[in-house]
């Protein structure tokens, strides 16, 4: 009946409350979950959505008590070694696998099951599910500061290229549309830390069920939702657009008035140069990093 998002936030929350209905332990609770997930992604692809991001794990589970904790580590070692196994079929249908979040929290074996997921789909291009684990959106944010005030200290960047634009390209989502649509299960009416600077012009579903008995037709209501409101949240979102590359514009102005050049336009030039060497570095610093949970550098 109208556009479907390409970008889909799912936070998929009730596992636990779901294992209590039917007193089933909280593993239990959390397998169905997944096997939910499964049967959502293939309902995303029918539908041609072509990028889900999930909210897997956040940081602040790892408060849960060591049981449930220890649980949800083995439930993802089962599922990401079967991703591996799965390849193959991954790349058929062109599905690149991404991680978010703060792996050196997770267990050794696991950075390494993710490393592997990692370098084994990257090429792949006409479908992305982007796996929030273990992630809050202010530990992005401030990564992605912490990244500018080095490329700042190491004379990569000048005070004056910071802006909206290199914050997002130094977050986790930065070769990623933001979501046009997030569906939250459980009847929860909040984001939980959940991609919080990419959400600003999301249609938010919050759906009553559970995230176990999450069905086809509440996935419809959350398209149809979005179908209702996408065009007063797009004319927002464009307005903001225009108004931010106004900002961008006088960036580049003050700094040709401050570093006093004969010519704007090789301002702009120096500065788009400047900030380009600096992603690409920080793009091959990240996939170093990935590729060293494998083969450890030796001293």
């Amino acid at each position: 009946m109208g556009p479907i998002p390409r970008h889909i936030g799912l936070i998929m929350d009730g596992n636990r409350r779901y294992a209590d209905r039917h007193n089933l332990i909280k593993s239990v609770g959390h397998l169905h979950g997944f096997n939910k997930l499964s049967q959502t992604l293939e309902w995303c692809k029918q539908m041609g959505v072509n990028e889900v991001t999930v909210y897997a794990f956040s940081i602040e589970n790892f408060k849960r008590s060591e049981e449930e904790v220890n649980a949800l580590m083995g439930l993802a070692r089962d599922k990401f070694t079967n991703l591996l196994h799965e390849k193959d079929e991954l790349e058929k249908n062109g599905v690149c696998i991404r991680f978010f979040g703060a792996l050196n929290m997770l267990p050794v074996d696991i950075q390494k099951l993710v490393a592997k997921i990692v370098l084994e789909t990257r090429h792949n291009k006409r479908a992305y599910l982007n796996v929030c684990f273990p992630y809050t959106s202010r530990h992005e944010i401030a990564e992605a500061i912490t990244k500018i005030s080095e490329g700042v200290q190491k004379g990569a960047l000048t005070v004056s290229d910071i802006d909206e634009q290199l914050l997002e390209e130094c977050l986790y989502t930065n070769r990623s549309p933001d979501p046009e649509l997030i569906i939250r299960t459980s009847g929860e009416v909040r984001l939980s830390d959940f991609l919080l600077w990419q959400s600003s012009f999301s249609v938010l579903a919050f759906v009553d069920v559970l995230w176990p008995t999450f069905s086809f037709w509440d996935f419809c209501y959350a398209i149809f939702y979005y179908q209702r409101h996408h065009k007063v949240v797009e004319k927002a979102r464009e307005e903001y657009l225009k108004q931010r590359f106004e900002l961008e514009e006088k960036a580049n102005e003050e700094e040709y008035f401050l570093n006093e050049e004969i010519n704007l336009e090789n301002c702009k030039t120096t500065r788009s140069k400047r900030i380009s060497e600096f992603l690409i570095n920080l793009e091959n610093s990240d996939l170093q990093r990935i590729r060293e949970l494998i083969e450890p550098v030796s001293n």
